[in-house]
């Protein structure tokens, strides 16, 4: 947590000044491995980035991401018996376990989901005896000997191609997608219900939440994320705008309205004010590793709860706590709704989240020592060391120290991914992806 060095991609065609809205990064996901990385933004665009391999020319070029593939997964779409056209916005990424020696990933706009698969060729066949070297028929009396076609090196290409489109299950629009452990299934989830899919079979799927009052004008909560867990795969979680969590097992019925668990927790009466609610909401839920604890993002903080205690969760990180003396302008410029996701590290030790200002969080559960730090290009070089970052609320500055009334709330790290194993992290700041590397790996190499 001490050190980390940085590298900028951007991963989008634009390096204009001022992003275009298309290039904004919206979602970030490292695949199983951590070998390849991909970035939706809201354009539409997928960008896979795959590490390269360590080299004896270049030894501190193991972790280094590049562009490994391209490609155009949603575009705009009209719905015209609603008149509401449907925006091309990638929302969330999953990766699929790797099978074979092809890769599948699983994105999302706020309506359809879609299956691709990525695929790498470096050989091509020649040698055919009934077509020409353009792939046309020959004439069938020229051909007078029999040929073995034999497979030729070429340069290395990656194709993309759709196996699967899975449309038409959610009325409202889709914020959380996430693959069982069954490596066969998965859920989508939108603001008021979640369903679940087979992997091989679009065109219907099985309704397993269902929060949708008969009278809309009854509605008090929404859903903000779901996630199955990460090794039974009989149980998943979902998180509400009311700041609870419920943990639902489909073994119990299927559809799953009753929950097994609901955790929650009571609100302090002395801390009750007009924005409570808005900043208790959940913007992102995930399961750690080992599958006992859950983390979960709302508007000021970041929590731990352990799978057997639902009354209160078991650890509590101030994100930006200086920010709750602001909270009435950030409703002005809507900044109060943003939804910031979280993340574990690979043991389950250290979780990070991401603020304002380009800066992110780490807080490590077992010293409980946190840092802030800053992903900006102007900030530090490509392998320089992030420095550690304050902001001052009052009284005493020290010189490298940011007062809060000088954060830019236009530069938010909304989206973030840690690899799987390794202390390499990769945040989104608007359109520019960074990848950090611990300092301690890096000198490893």
């Amino acid at each position: 947590m001490d050190g980390y060095v940085q590298r900028v991609l951007t991963a989008t065609p634009s390096r204009l000044a001022v992003p275009l809205p298309a290039d904004i990064i919206s979602t970030v996901e490292f695949n199983h491995t951590g070998e390849l990385l991909a970035t939706g933004d809201k354009g539409g665009r997928v960008v896979i980035f795959q590490r390269e391999p360590e080299s004896k020319n270049a030894p501190h070029s193991q972790g280094e991401y590049d562009v490994y593939s391209t490609f155009q997964s949603h575009e705009p779409e009209f719905d015209y018996l609603k008149s509401l056209e449907i925006e091309e916005k990638i929302n969330k990424i999953k990766w699929l376990p790797q099978q074979n020696a092809a890769h599948s990933l699983l994105s999302t706009n706020d309506k359809t989901i879609k299956l691709w698969k990525i695929t790498e060729r470096d050989k091509r066949p020649e040698g055919y005896n009934l077509k020409d070297e353009e792939g046309k028929l020959k004439d069938l009396s020229t051909v007078t000997s029999l040929q073995v076609p034999v497979l030729k090196p070429m340069d290395l290409m990656v194709e993309v191609s759709p196996r699967r489109i899975f449309a038409n299950g959610h009325t409202y629009h889709i914020n959380s997608i996430s693959v069982n452990s069954d490596c066969e299934t998965y859920m989508s989830a939108d603001d008021l219900r979640i369903n679940l899919w087979h992997l091989a079979i679009t065109d219907r799927s099985f309704n397993i939440v269902d929060i949708k009052p008969a009278n809309m004008e009854d509605l008090t909560e929404v859903i903000t994320a779901s996630e199955f867990h990460p090794h039974h795969c009989n149980l998943f979680v979902y998180s509400s705008s009311k700041g609870s969590l419920r943990l639902c097992d489909m073994r119990a019925a299927a559809l799953c309205d009753k929950h097994s668990k609901l955790f929650e927790e009571p609100e302090d009466p002395s801390n009750r004010s007009f924005f409570s609610e808005i900043i208790s909401s959940v913007s992102d839920v995930k399961f750690s590793h080992s599958g006992r604890y859950m983390l979960t993002r709302d508007y000021l903080t970041v929590k731990v709860w352990d799978l057997n205690m639902e009354a209160r969760p078991i650890e509590t990180y101030q994100v930006h706590d200086y920010l709750r003396s602001k909270l009435c302008s950030l409703y002005e410029n809507d900044c109060i709704f943003d939804k910031f996701e979280c993340a574990w590290n690979g043991s389950d030790s250290v979780i990070m989240t991401g603020a304002y200002n380009n800066f992110f969080r780490m807080f490590d559960r077992n010293t409980k020592r946190d840092v802030t730090l800053e992903a900006s290009r102007e900030s530090s070089k490509p392998r320089a060391v992030l420095k550690p970052r304050r902001v001052c609320v009052g009284g005493k500055r020290r010189r490298d120290d940011i007062s809060v009334d000088s954060l830019d709330f236009t530069k938010k790290i909304l989206h973030t991914a840690w690899h799987p194993a390794e202390n390499i992290i990769a945040i989104a700041a608007t359109n520019n992806l960074y990848i950090f590397q611990d300092k301690v790996n890096s000198d490893m190499h």
